[in-house]
Order: structure tokens, then sequence, then C-alpha cells
């Protein structure tokens, strides 16, 4: 991304990320996982996508970031976050447009598998056509990054479809339903 293109907010992403050393965790009984954080322009907002509901699925239905687990063919983490982006939503992300890696997560819970998620942020310069596979995210929302409070916005549906979205902070869940 050419610095003449990026906005204030992602000025700041990018300075604040310039020279961070991430955490990382290497446990050779953890699955290796990457995910994107992809923030686009006009205005300044986060790719998030709701997973598709499947039996078995343990992010079954849950909001979060293009991703998945590594593959013997890709060359390193880094791959696995551009392969999977590409997969679920249709976006090429370019090497330029990454700005860094994120510390890694290894959540312990008895509901999920063992298992290291490495994040990746790419700031892009244009906002992307997003075109979803059928297989992984159910939808997508993109959130408004310019002041609290954060707004998600979600694209048109059908009449007969709902948006049921649970918000959850250290204090307390928020439930918002909209049609």
């Amino acid at each position: 991304m050419s610095r003449s293109q990026a906005s204030p907010f992602q000025e700041r992403l990018v300075t604040r990320l310039a020279g961070r050393v991430p955490t990382t965790v290497e446990d050779p009984l953890l699955a290796r996982a990457a995910v994107a954080l992809v923030v686009v322009p006009d205005p300044d907002a986060l790719l998030l996508i709701r997973r598709a509901e499947r039996p078995g699925d343990p992010w079954s239905g849950q909001m979060g970031l293009p991703g998945g687990r590594s593959s013997p063919a890709d060359a390193g983490l880094l791959e696995t976050a551009i392969r999977e982006t590409h997969e679920e939503v249709g976006i090429s992300l370019l090497r330029e447009e990454l700005v860094g890696q994120l510390d890694d997560v290894a959540p312990r819970s008895p509901h999920l598998p063992p298992l290291m998620v490495r994040p990746f942020l790419f700031v892009l310069s244009r906002r992307p056509i997003v075109t979803p596979n059928s297989d992984t995210p159910y939808s997508m929302a993109l959130l408004d990054l310019r002041a609290e409070p954060m707004v998600l916005c979600l694209p048109e549906i059908e009449k007969a479809r709902y948006y049921d979205v649970q918000l959850v902070d250290r204090r307390e869940t928020v439930e918002a339903r909209g049609e």
C-alpha cells in the first residue's frame, strides 16, 4: 500500500506495528492455523465473516476472521492466511498489503481442538470485491473502525431472513437483532 493512499487510521496501524516482534507459540502438539485481519478504506473497516453452521464444527455460526488450518502445501502460515482468505471470500491478498504479524493465540478449551492461530494484518488501499464461496462463510460484515461505538455494517438480505448477532465484552453480553 502506498503511504499516500493510507488513511490516518491506517497510518497509525502501520506505525504501531513497525519493528514490533510478535509473541509466537511453538508447540508441536498444537495444530497450526492462520487468519487475516483485512482492513479496508472508505471508511476504514475490518472484514468479518459469519461461519456457516455445520454439525461437529466448533466454530459453527460464529463471527470471525477469514482463515483456517495450514496445509502441507503452504510455505508457511502467511501463505495459509492468504490462501484461506482467497478460498473463503475471494480476496487475493498481496504481500505488499501485509502490515505485520500479531501475537499467536492458543485457546485452551475442552470445546476446541488443540490449535495455535497466527493472525496477520493486511491494510488494503481499495475496497475489494468480495465473492464468498458457498462452504465457509454464511455472511459477511464490515466493522466500521472510525469511532466508538463500533458499528457493524450488514449487507441487505431477503425479507424472510434476519441477522442475529451476539456481542460480548468482559462485563456483559448484548444481543442485537435486526431485520
